[in-house]
């Protein structure tokens, strides 16, 4: 078989089936692994975010009543596929966003415990009776779903943010318009058919994928979309958010993270430097959570970075679909090179490269940076890559502070063993999530995930989505015969 004739080609996904885009184009998709082109993928514009947007708006007019048990029955259906379909899912995660495959596996697993989370969301929707000053009258508060969501996804995690930000949003009554990353777009594609096959109502979910700088705002701004959840970076979240508030859209931003790590010289050392792979290294390092600065007491420092550098240098960086492959590609030529020149400016001015700092085709070693300075880029942005910079600290209160001292505050981590000093961090830090002797790297179905600052705005998750894809409403009811006021 010929190279061309193994791609794929992935059409848009409008009213229940496959549609090819309205000007006829596609693009390629390409593996981050030697950049071979992987799958020929529809390229939609603003018709097609038209067409989307009308078929999910004219699918609310009936999904919207739907019951219940109908909408549980659906989701807990498609868990069961998504079960069912995992060496699929696992295959294009691989191949798609060149991760490897032990991470593959850990994403369609928390996957699929947010299908089955979302399965069962709509017997949670609760109103309130509420007291009332006019006799024989009832007054009662409502939640009805707000009508079409976009959805905006990353390439990091298609199927973790493909999941838990069309399932939620299912469950509550709403429809969906999915606009994956370009460089990660056949996970929708594939939830798509999904969705299908455990019998969701057609255009209850519609998949546009595409370049989100060309239609990403016909989606945003669609008069038929109610609300936007996006997650990537800060900047474009930004953008969205204005975007929503000039149009009085409901909106939920995942935003950029410079997640902080704090070992006191109390902590148990062999398992906060576990964490410290965990939480800097998985998915090489193309996660928002990432571990991306480390601020480790003084007295333990040099043990602490010793230890670290050789774990680092242990990870693997092998057939992606070997099990004991930890470190993969980064995702792209555009990405490579944020990685290489933040590095570059790092060591040009005079930071020391303690594990890694070289390339390996598409691959960036895991790498450890000390004497790191604040005029370094690395510093203070989001590098989005395996690396990592070590910082001595010499008490509790400073590793607080230098938490603290970034415009980011999605996820936060202290390894400690003082209660103490524990609580103190887990009360001061600014980040939507802290860990106590744990990974800054961690997610649920049902926690309120999100972050403050430039991290964002909002929280996803089972109780938190319920309150941010509902709307509130107010009835009264007189009762016959009773007298009106």
């Amino acid at each position: 078989m010929n190279q061309r004739s193994s791609i794929r080609t992935a059409r848009l996904w409008i009213g229940g089936a496959e549609q090819e885009p309205a000007a006829g184009r596609y693009f390629e998709d390409r593996r981050p692994e030697d950049d071979s082109v992987y799958a020929m993928v529809a390229e939609g514009g603003a018709q097609d975010v038209d067409r989307a947007a009308r078929s999910a708006h004219q699918a609310f007019q009936t999904y919207g009543r739907t019951t219940a048990s109908e909408r549980e029955a659906w989701l807990a259906r498609a868990a069961v596929l998504l079960e069912e379909r995992r060496d699929r899912f696992l295959e294009v995660l691989v191949e798609e966003t060149g991760v490897p495959i032990r991470v593959c596996r850990f994403m369609h697993r928390l996957s699929t415990e947010m299908m089955r989370a979302a399965a069962g969301m709509p017997r949670w929707v609760q109103g309130k009776t509420l007291p009332t000053d006019v006799p024989g009258r009832m007054s009662l508060s409502l939640r009805a779903p707000l009508g079409v969501i976009a959805a905006i996804i990353p390439f990091n995690v298609p199927l973790i943010k493909g999941v838990r930000l069309s399932a939620n949003a299912l469950a509550l009554g709403n429809t969906v318009v999915m606009l994956p990353s370009e460089e990660a777009p056949l996970i929708a594609t594939m939830l798509a058919e999904l969705y299908r096959d455990a019998g969701l109502p057609a255009g209850a979910f519609n998949v546009v994928t595409g370049f989100g700088h060309q239609i990403g705002d016909s989606l945003t701004t669609h008069p038929l979309v109610k609300m936007v959840t996006f997650t990537g970076s800060s900047r474009v979240g930004k953008h969205i958010h204005k975007l929503c508030a000039d149009h009085g859209k409901r909106v939920t931003l995942e935003l950029g993270g410079k997640s902080p790590l704090v070992v006191l010289a109390d902590a148990d050392l062999e398992k906060a430097v576990a964490a410290a792979v965990h939480g800097t290294f998985t998915f090489q390092g193309q996660a928002c959570m990432a571990s991306s600065r480390i601020y480790v007491e003084r007295s333990i420092f040099n043990r602490f970075v010793e230890r670290f550098a050789a774990a680092a240098g242990k990870l693997a960086l092998g057939d992606l679909k070997d099990a004991g492959t930890a470190i993969g590609p980064i995702i792209s030529t555009r990405q490579r090179e944020r990685v290489k020149r933040h590095l570059d400016d790092a060591v040009s001015k005079g930071a020391k490269v303690v594990a890694g700092g070289r390339w390996r085709g598409n691959r960036c070693e895991p790498t450890i940076l000390t004497g790191v300075t604040p005029e370094m880029v690395v510093c203070a942005e989001e590098t989005f890559g395996p690396v990592t910079a070590v910082y001595p600290i010499d008490s509790a209160e400073e590793g607080l502070a230098r938490a603290n001292d970034s415009i980011y505050g999605l996820s936060s981590a202290i390894f400690t063993s003082n209660l103490n000093s524990a609580m103190q961090f887990v009360h001061g830090v600014k980040s939507g999530m802290v860990h106590v002797n744990g990974s800054s790297l961690h997610d649920e179905p049902h926690v309120p995930f999100g972050g403050v600052g430039e991290s964002g705005q909002g929280r996803e998750g089972s109780e938190a989505d319920i309150e941010a894809m509902t709307e509130w409403k107010w009835a009264t009811i007189q009762l016959p015969g009773a007298a009106h006021a």
